[in-house]
């Protein structure tokens, strides 16, 4: 269910690009984020810097095609969403509050908060997602300024890039606690 409230926005933005305008599909979708903050809010919890910074991306981006320039391409709109969205990944790395972590308290019993692998594994994983969010951006200046680049190999590198985040995202806590079960902190190595 959590991936699904993360990734509704996006894939609802996707989804109406190719049924509507840029301009109503981001404030559509900056409806959703506004939609799954009051989720969290009645759920007791927490709202998150991912949902609250793409808010801000899909309303600013939203306004600047409503009074400033309408003609923008999808693949810039898409480079723009990408670009603040990296943005806030990289923001909350800088503050020391990434962004995977307030997901992973949520998702996790006390235990497993307080093992000294914690913190780091939710950098790696921010990272992870700071570089999905980077190469998407590079896909759609790719297919932006590179001539006779099909539309197609932008959005496959999407896909592709964001579902590999996806499964590293499932795959690396799980290995982690594998690892470390395996080596407890307090064993003596063996002669």
């Amino acid at each position: 269910m959590t991936i699904f409230l993360i990734l509704a926005p996006y894939g609802v933005l996707a989804v109406l690009s190719l049924l509507t305008s840029a301009t109503v599909s981001l404030f559509c979708a900056a409806l959703i984020c506004l939609a799954v903050i009051a989720f969290d809010i009645a759920r007791g919890r927490t709202i998150k810097i991912l949902t609250v910074g793409s808010v801000a991306v899909f309303t600013a981006i939203g306004c600047y095609l409503t009074f400033i320039d309408a003609t923008l391409s999808i693949n810039a709109v898409s480079f723009a969403v990408n670009a603040g969205l990296l943005s806030v990944a990289l923001l909350s790395i800088a503050f020391r509050h990434p962004f995977t972590l307030q997901y992973a308290r949520e998702m996790v019993d006390p235990e497993t908060m307080q093992h000294p692998g914690f913190v780091p594994t939710n950098y790696l994983l921010t990272w992870t997602w700071t570089g999905a969010f980077l190469l998407m951006a590079i896909g759609n200046m790719a297919v932006l300024y590179v001539p006779g680049l099909p539309l197609w190999s932008g959005l496959l590198m999407a896909f592709a890039v964001r579902n590999s985040a996806i499964y590293f995202t499932k795959w690396y806590p799980e290995y982690r606690k594998a690892r470390d079960r395996a080596h407890p902190a307090n064993a003596l190595p063996s002669p």
